[in-house]
């Protein structure tokens, strides 16, 4: 498994690239597939951030943890990741996969973040594009678990629409169901 490592307003060291890698290899055991992991770490107003994410499949992890070590915050985000992981799989034991037609693909998806939403001159700060995969809704709320996030968007397999899936303030999960607007009628005079 290919492992990149990202150092932001911190040197690079081999001790804390070994560190990583080897937390990297301790999880990858739970993982039937693994392709690739990124971690991201940066010193920020004194604090050490670790963000550990790990792709498998269709599925992605993310552990984030900060401290005044970054050695413990390393250890706290791969402690975040095995913990998701071990969840998932009591998720899916007697949980069978969705069927996913042949004939779906992934959906483009763009993600714009706003500076101040509530100014009337808000602009973007940054944009993403990401494929929305066909699942079940149940699947996009283990990988919105798994992630650690508070949306995800995915295919209902279902309904074949782009679904929206969150996490509320009081801990509750929403759902958006987007379907296109039906097509506009001609006026009769």
């Amino acid at each position: 498994m290919q492992v990149n490592i990202t150092f932001r307003q911190l040197e690079p060291t081999d001790a804390l690239k070994s560190h990583v890698q080897d937390k990297v290899q301790h999880i990858q055991r739970y993982i039937d597939r693994p392709t690739e992991a990124h971690a991201v770490l940066r010193v920020e107003h004194l604090l050490h951030h670790a963000e550990i994410t790990m792709k498998a499949g269709r599925f992605s992890l993310r552990g984030r943890a900060r401290s005044e070590d970054m050695y413990a915050s390393i250890d706290a985000a791969a402690e975040k990741i095995e913990r998701q992981l071990k969840k998932h799989k009591e998720r899916v034991r007697d949980h069978k996969a969705t069927h996913i037609p042949h004939d779906w693909s992934p959906m483009p998806v763009r993600h714009e973040v706003l500076e101040a939403p509530e100014s009337p001159a808000a602009r973007v700060v940054s944009s993403s594009t990401f494929q929305a995969l066909p699942m079940s809704l149940e699947e996009a709320v283990v990988q919105l678990d798994l992630l650690n996030a508070r949306f995800y968007v995915f295919q209902n397999v279902k309904t074949r629409t782009l679904n929206l899936v969150w996490r509320r303030d009081d801990g509750k999960l929403s759902l958006v169901d987007v379907r296109p607007a039906p097509a506009a009628r001609a006026a009769v005079p």
